[in-house]
């Protein structure tokens, strides 16, 4: 009986929904058949696209596309070198770059900054590797999305580039 009750528990839970999560959570893989990979973001209702570059460049030629629900971010992947996240939330790059001033683990070394982006160095004092990040406020239609590396690997500053000033922006037909 307590096996049935689980089994019904879990049926009950996966079945609760507004159907968005279906849609968002489909994971596709997309060969690109122009020279450089494209990534159209409109079936996730972001006004705009990621230009990631040449497939030999990147290493790979498949793209991963999922919505991460227990964040509320998009996760797009290539490869090795491409890990980004979006996600239509207030961008407020003064208040990072505070927060990172008064981080207390890391060092951080600002690369690049400007109002719509920063790019930056992060490095524990005892430790010899060191992360670049970068974080890019895009506003659209007066909708706001932060796009910024995915937590995990490590990028390059040319990996960082490329993510950076991927997004092409929907122009009104």
């Amino acid at each position: 009986m307590k096996h049935y009750l689980i089994a019904l528990l879990g049926f009950s839970l996966a079945a609760c929904g507004d159907g968005k999560h279906e849609a968002a959570d489909q994971t596709t893989t997309s060969e690109s058949t122009a020279p450089g990979i494209v990534v159209d973001l409109a079936r996730f209702d972001m006004p705009f696209s990621l230009d990631l570059g040449d497939p030999a460049t990147l290493g790979a030629d498949s793209v991963e596309v999922a919505f991460n629900e227990e964040f509320g971010w998009l996760e797009v992947r290539v490869g090795e070198h491409v890990g980004l996240t979006i996600a239509e939330e207030p961008g407020d790059l003064q208040r990072l770059k505070a927060d990172l001033d008064r981080d207390m683990l890391q060092k951080h070394t600002m690369i690049a900054q400007d109002a719509e982006h920063m790019v930056y160095r992060s490095q524990f004092p005892d430790s010899d590797l060191v992360y670049i990040h970068f974080v890019r406020v895009i506003t659209v239609d007066g909708r706001t999305f932060v796009m910024q590396d995915a937590m995990g690997p490590r990028f390059t500053e040319a990996d960082v580039a490329r993510m950076n000033s991927s997004v092409r922006l929907k122009t009104a037909a």
